[in-house]
C-alpha cells in the first residue's frame, strides 16, 4: 500500500504539473450572480409543475408525450431526488409536497426488479441528505422533528429490505434484487461500481441509527476492492478491472477506467476519507494510489490537440482511448483530493481535466458534450491497433476538435457541470461560472421539451436531433443542483476550500453531513 508520499516518479510528474499549471490561491472569493441562479430556480420549477402534473408519483416525466415511467420502482424517483435541491434551493412548497409523500412510499413492495446501486444512490442518499439539512442548518424550518424522523425511519426501511442483497458466500453483494419477498436475482458477478458506492450511504445510516449492521455489510463488499485478488485485477497500481466473484469476491477480468461501471468507486475513496478521516485512512491511501497510477498511465493527448488532456479506458493494460461524458466527473474528484489533501497538484491536474472536458461542450453544434467520444493518441503509433484514426466521416470534426463523436446521445447528464463547480470552488475563477452558464443555457434551448425537459438523441446536430421524451430523476438532483450551487451564495452545504467542509455529495448528488457533524443532529 502506498502511503501520502508518492513514489519517486510519479511524484516528479506531479511536480512537473503543478509548475506547468498556474497555482491556484486557496483564498477564494466567490461571486454571486443571483439572476443566474434564479433562472436555473425557474427552470427547477418548470420540471417540478410538469413532473408533478403528469407523472408523481411515479418515476420519472416523459415530457413530450406527458406521461411517466416506473423506471426506479414506482417510489417517486424524482420526488425523492428533487428533494435535496429543493431544499437548498430554499423551494418550501415544493419539498413540503415531498415531505408529505415520504411517508407514503411502501418500500417493501415493487413489480420490477431493484438495483441495489441506484437504489442506495437516489433513495437512501437521498432520503439521509433531506435528514442531515433538515436536522442541521435548515433545522430552524421544522416545525415538527418526528417529520424528520420520519424521513430517516423510511430510509431505515429501505436498507433493511435490501440488506439482502448481502447474503452471497463473500459478502460482496448482489446488485440486481426483487423485493415481495426481498431476495436475490442470482447473479455470479458484481461490478465495483455497483459494490464500491454504497460505503457513503450505508456507514452514514450506520451513524445516524447506532446500528453498525449497515456499515458492515457495505465495508465488508469494499474490502475485496481495497485488497483485490488475483494481481490481475489490478492491472496497474490503485486501479482496479471491472467485475468480481459474488462467490469469493476474486476479480474475473482486468478492464476498466474512470466511465461507466467503474467510475463513482474511486469517486468514494476520497470522498470517504472527507467524510471520515479517522476511520477511512486506507481509503485516502487507495485513492492516492489510483490518483498517482492515473497520472503516470492512462494520461492521453490527441494529435489534433495535444493541448487536451484525456484519461483512456483499459483492457488488460492495453490502452483504448476513448472516454464517456459520465468520466467527466473526474477533473471534479482530482480537484476534491487536492483540496482535502492539501495537494495542489492534484487540483492543477483536475482543472486540467475540466478544461479538456469543456472542449467537448464547446466544439458540438449544441453546445452540449457527447455520451461517448474517443480521439487518436499523440504518444502512440498512428498504426497500432488500439489507436485508429478518426472515421472518415469525422476526419474534419476531429482536426478541429480533438475528438470524435462515438455516440452522440445527451440524457441529461450532470458530470461536466459538477466539474465545472469544484473548479469554481477550488480557484474562484468566474470563468467556470460561465461555461456552467452556457452549459445550462444550450441544454435549456435544446432539451427543453412539452412539460419539462428530455434527453437528446445528437448534440452535432442543430435542435439536438429529436427527443428520446424522458426526463431523468438526475436532472433533478445533480444538473439543476450543481447549475445552481455555483451561482449560489456561500452556504454550509456547499464545497469548502480550506478544510472547512460540513457536507460531503454523494454520487447522486445529495449532500451526506460529515461524520464530525453527528452532535448537530439531533435537538
Amino acid at each position: 500500500m502506498r502511503s501520502l508520499s508518492a513514489t519517486r516518479s510519479v511524484a516528479l510528474l506531479l511536480l512537473n504539473l503543478a509548475a506547468a499549471l498556474p497555482h491556484r490561491n486557496r483564498a477564494t472569493q466567490y461571486a454571486v450572480n443571483q439572476d443566474r441562479a434564479d433562472a436555473v430556480k425557474e427552470a427547477f420549477q418548470v420540471s417540478w409543475d410538469g413532473y408533478y402534473r403528469y407523472a408523481f408519483p411515479h418515476d420519472s416525466l416523459r415530457p413530450v408525450t406527458n406521461g411517466f415511467a416506473d423506471d426506479r420502482n414506482g417510489w417517486g424517483a424524482s420526488a425523492v431526488d428533487a428533494l435535496s435541491t429543493a431544499l437548498i434551493m430554499g423551494k418550501w412548497d415544493i419539498a413540503h409536497q415531498i415531505l408529505a409523500y415520504i411517508p407514503e412510499i411502501d418500500f417493501d413492495t415493487t413489480t420490477t426488479e431493484v438495483s441495489l446501486f441506484e437504489t442506495t444512490i437516489r433513495y437512501l442518499g437521498g432520503l439521509m441528505s433531506a435528514y442531515d439539512l433538515l436536522a442541521g442548518p435548515l433545522n430552524d424550518h421544522v416545525e415538527d422533528i418526528s417529520d424528520v424522523e420520519a424521513i430517516l425511519s423510511q430510509a431505515k426501511r429501505l436498507a433493511d429490505n435490501l440488506k439482502v442483497a448481502f447474503g452471497t458466500p463473500s459478502g460482496v453483494p448482489d446488485n440486481n434484487l426483487f423485493f415481495n419477498p426481498p431476495r436475490r436475482g442470482g447473479s455470479t458477478t458484481n461490478g465495483i461500481a455497483t459494490i464500491g458506492t454504497l460505503v457513503l450511504e450505508w456507514t452514514r445510516l450506520s451513524d445516524l441509527s447506532n446500528d453498525t449492521e449497515y456499515a458492515d455489510l457495505a465495508q465488508r463488499g469494499e474490502s475485496y476492492l481495497l485488497h483485490p485478488q488475483p494481481p490481475s485485477g489490478e492491472p496497474f497500481p490503485g486501479l482496479l478491472g471491472t467485475n468480481v466473484l459474488l462467490s469469493n469476491g476474486r476479480f474475473v477480468d482486468s478492464n476498466g477506467g474512470w466511465g461507466g461501471g467503474t467510475d463513482s468507486f474511486y469517486e468514494y475513496l476520497i470522498k470517504m476519507y472527507l467524510y471520515d478521516p479517522e476511520r477511512f485512512a486506507e481509503y485516502r491511501d487507495r485513492w492516492i494510489l489510483a490518483a498517482d497510477s492515473s497520472i503516470e498511465h492512462l494520461v492521453s493527448h490527441p494529435t489534433t490537440r495535444p493541448e487536451l488532456t484525456f484519461l483512456a479506458m483499459w483492457r488488460d493494460k492495453e490502452l483504448r482511448f476513448f472516454s464517456e461524458h459520465l468520466a467527466c466527473f473526474h477533473g471534479g474528484n482530482f480537484i476534491l483530493g487536492g483540496l482535502t489533501l492539501s495537494e495542489p497538484a492534484y487540483t492543477n491536474f483536475g482543472l486540467a481535466l475540466v478544461d479538456s472536458c469543456h472542449a467537448t461542450y464547446a466544439s458540438t453544434a449544441t453546445g452540449i458534450g457527447p455520451e461517448i467520444f474517443a480521439w487518436q493518441d499523440s504518444a502512440h503509433p498512428a498504426n497500432a491497433t488500439n489507436n485508429p484514426p478518426a472515421p472518415a466521416g469525422q476526419a474534419a470534426f476531429y482536426d478541429r476538435a480533438g475528438f470524435w463523436i462515438a455516440n452522440g446521445n445527451y440524457v441529461l447528464r450532470p458530470e461536466v457541470v459538477e466539474s465545472y463547480y469544484h473548479a469554481f470552488r477550488a480557484t474562484g475563477d468566474a470563468k467556470y461560472q460561465d461555461w456552467a452558464w452556457e452549459a445550462f443555457e444550450r441544454v435549456r434551448e435544446t432539451c427543453r421539451a412539452g412539460s419539462g425537459f428530455s434527453s437528446i438523441r445528437d448534440v452535432n446536430q442543430p435542435g439536438g436531433g429529436g427527443f428520446h421524451d424522458f426526463q431523468e430523476s438526475f436532472w433533478f438532483a445533480e444538473v439543476l443542483k450543481y447549475s445552481y450551487l455555483i451561482h449560489a451564495e456561500d452556504a454550509p452545504w456547499q464545497l469548502k476550500a480550506d478544510h472547512t467542509n460540513e457536507f460531503v455529495y454523494n454520487t447522486e448528488a445529495h449532500p451526506i453531513r460529515v461524520a464530525a457533524g453527528r452532535e448537530m443532529l439531533r435537538r
